[in-house]
């Protein structure tokens, strides 16, 4: 079992024409994830790394049998591609996509989840699963199978520690990167539950940052929800008040989301908080080698 993804996920790359997306395209099939088409308008016809590519991504549905999409579209024209993508009946869309409107994506999160629809992003590095599929553009070779969750709101911070995991030995369930913007599809309380209700998955990492009330929520789901050991990271704890830091989402306002009260909620909740990336992956080996001879 994996989370979100699986074996029967058939990927639709809008915008595969563009360098990223052919790029990413060809990686996300050598991770093993079916690739079955791509959307370009104007493009029909053409074939991008053994994919072919329609005009529109209902087309692509009907044709392949498309379930989920991975939007690289510029953007301005970002909104239409989620739109186009939930009308057609895809109800799991990644989007990698950076530089939203703000008002844009409150459109799109309304509109998905009023459809029975699920956004992962945008700004965000996808899902992954190893062994299994991979939707999005985290780097193929950070990954080992294994038993250990990850939700990110840091792409390259994902990056670092889910391959310190690998480094230990020891693999992921599924690894999560749900985007920096202050209005993403998902956050980690919507995907605790889900890692929660996996069979393979033993322990939770989570990666944070400054910005936003995101982790304190999830830490009060952690506290009376989630069963499972959770480890810790936020990112940003000598950010000061009021700067913004990197992108949208860390930006500490009126006192709220700054890494102190994180942390202090994190760890009231019953998890372990590093204070350097990497020191998540030893707490991860110290928790694995503790359960296995508990």
């Amino acid at each position: 079992m994996s989370v979100l993804v699986d074996r029967d996920t058939r990927v639709v790359v809008q915008g595969i024409t563009g360098h990223q997306g052919t790029v990413h395209a060809a990686q996300m099939k050598a991770f093993g994830t079916q690739v079955v088409a791509g959307v370009t308008p104007g493009k029909a016809g053409s074939v991008v790394e053994g994919v072919p590519v329609f005009d529109a991504v209902r087309d692509a549905v009907e044709r392949t049998g498309a379930n989920a999409s991975c939007i690289f579209v510029p953007a301005p024209f970002a909104k239409d591609a989620l739109l186009e993508s939930v009308d057609a009946g895809i109800r799991l869309s990644v989007i990698v996509t950076e530089h939203i409107p703000f008002h844009d994506m409150l459109v799109m999160y309304r509109y998905a989840r009023a459809n029975g629809a699920r956004i992962v992003g945008p700004n965000c590095p996808g899902i992954a699963s190893p062994g299994i599929s991979k939707v999005g553009i985290i780097p193929n070779v950070v990954f080992r199978p294994g038993r250990v969750g990850v939700i990110s709101r840091s792409g390259t911070l994902t990056y670092e520690i889910v391959n310190g995991i690998k480094e230990h030995g020891l693999g992921q369930s599924t690894c999560i990167g749900l985007g920096g913007d202050p209005v993403v599809g998902t956050s980690f309380v919507d995907a605790l539950p889900l890692f929660e209700a996996d069979p393979e998955t033993d322990l939770m990492v989570l990666v944070g940052e400054i910005g936003g009330t995101a982790e304190e929520e999830a830490a009060e789901y952690i506290r009376h929800h989630f069963t499972k050991p959770v480890v810790a990271y936020i990112a940003g704890r000598s950010a000061p008040p009021g700067k913004r830091m990197g992108h949208a989402g860390a930006i500490i306002a009126r006192g709220r989301g700054t890494a102190a009260t994180k942390v202090e909620a994190l760890e009231a909740a019953g998890a372990r908080v590093a204070r350097f990336p990497y020191e998540v992956p030893q707490m991860v080996a110290e928790i694995v080698a503790a359960r296995a001879h508990g």
